[in-house]
């Protein structure tokens, strides 16, 4: 088992770069399935969901090398001859619903284990499999795994989605890349990663328009090839950083980002006090660790990420004045405020809303990290309060973050992760 050790009080000082980002390159891995040759990915982040997703390809039949220190993968999916994945290893993470997709692109047919990740509440798979079948594919539930099947081929269709998903975005763009005739997503989500995607599909001979807004264009190809494609900056690790200087103090300089994916973030660090001066490609955060309160509500993109709320509930519990969060994406994301409590943060919890008292005394304890985005709460508040505290479910956060520890002590942190 993994421990994540922090004694707090120590301002941050320095530069961090950013990886890639995570939401982009598991769609993307997955979607080489479709290339049927060669891909050279690049600017792929080190973390243990990518490796799951490389273990995943191999066992499918693909061939995968990458280079740990240079970020880059090279997949060959032509040599790949499976259309099912077994439950053990599916279960572990969220992004393996892309394989539905993708292998009933490929081979007509797919054979998949119930995903897997992060347990914050329900999480239903509903409209990709209302995706599925507007483009012809019968689905199917048998001992946990999903069928998808399409008997007479996949022929393109009109999707009206009920909310803008992300994820079932991404399967119905996979999908009807190799569908017959145009398919058209009303409400798609709009998020940089869908971009993203669509980018690299477009790179293999796709045929995709619309991508970032809320209705995308798919005009079905006979095939697709393989490319050098690279993946765009973490703006979930890049906000990270960000709030992570916001309320510990000091002065941050975030490299290799996309300014524009910021822009939510940057808002509500400047609406709450906190310096931050934008740049081309890197954003610093300056602050005295003096800030006040402010009030959000998670929405799909371009609005306030859910992905940043853990990080700025714990930057509230530090704050002056009473905050409020209004969780609009999923139920059930707000046990880290229950972990910080331990440390004598102060918040209550009704139903989908949070209300934080800030200005927190935080005392080092043991603490969980009940998914990745709490766990890179925690070491926010850990980092800001007196005394040690030890995190524990690192493996979680490790789903997200490369080298966080490394990342975080480059900047002053005193954190250490230890092996027990």
């Amino acid at each position: 088992m993994k421990l994540i050790t922090v004694r707090g009080g120590k301002k941050l000082y320095g530069k961090v770069d950013v990886s890639g980002m995570k939401n982009s390159a598991l769609p993307i891995i997955f979607s080489t399935i479709l290339a049927k040759d060669k891909c050279i990915i690049e600017n792929v982040p080190n973390v243990s969901d990518i490796s799951l997703s490389f273990d995943i390809l191999r066992l499918l039949g693909a061939k995968v090398t990458y280079y740990q220190t240079t970020g880059v993968a090279v997949i060959d999916t032509a040599p790949l001859d499976k259309n099912f994945a077994t439950y053990d290893i599916v279960s572990k993470m969220r992004g393996s619903t892309y394989l539905i997709g993708a292998l009933l692109a490929r081979f007509g047919s797919s054979h998949v284990g119930w995903p897997g990740g992060c347990d914050f509440g329900s999480r239903p798979i509903d409209q990709h499999i209302k995706g599925f079948e507007m483009l012809g594919a019968k689905v199917s539930f048998k001992e946990g795994y999903i069928d998808a099947v399409a008997p007479s081929g996949l022929v393109g269709g009109s999707v009206y989605f009920d909310m803008p998903s992300v994820g079932a975005t991404v399967n119905v763009m996979i999908t009807a890349s190799l569908a017959k005739g145009e398919t058209i997503i009303d409400n798609a989500a709009r998020e940089p990663h869908i971009v993203d995607l669509a980018n690299f599909l477009n790179m293999c001979g796709a045929d995709i328009t619309g991508a970032g807004t809320s209705t995308i264009k798919i005009r079905g190809v006979e095939a697709l090839h393989g490319c050098t494609y690279a993946i765009v900056p973490d703006m979930i690790e890049a906000g990270t950083y960000m709030v992570a200087a916001g309320a510990v103090g000091g002065e941050v300089t975030v490299n290799r980002i996309i300014p524009k994916h910021m822009e939510t973030v940057t808002a509500k660090l400047t609406e709450a006090g906190v310096d931050v001066e934008v740049r081309d490609t890197e954003i610093v955060v300056r602050s005295d660790g003096s800030f006040r309160g402010v009030s959000l509500r998670t929405l799909p993109y371009p609005g306030f990420p859910t992905d940043m709320q853990p990080q700025f509930g714990a930057f509230m519990c530090l704050a002056e004045g009473v905050s409020n969060i209004t969780e609009g994406i999923f139920d059930s994301r707000f046990r880290y405020l229950e972990e910080i409590k331990k440390m004598g943060g102060v918040s209550e919890v009704v139903k989908n809303k949070a209300i934080i008292t800030g200005q927190s005394k935080l005392v080092g304890t043991k603490v969980h990290s009940t998914d990745l985005r709490a766990g890179a709460a925690l070491l926010i508040a850990a980092m800001a309060a007196e005394g040690e505290t030890e995190i524990s479910g690192v493996e979680l956060i490790e789903r997200g973050y490369f080298d966080i520890v490394g990342k975080l002590r480059s900047l002053g942190a005193d954190v250490e992760l230890i092996e027990v």
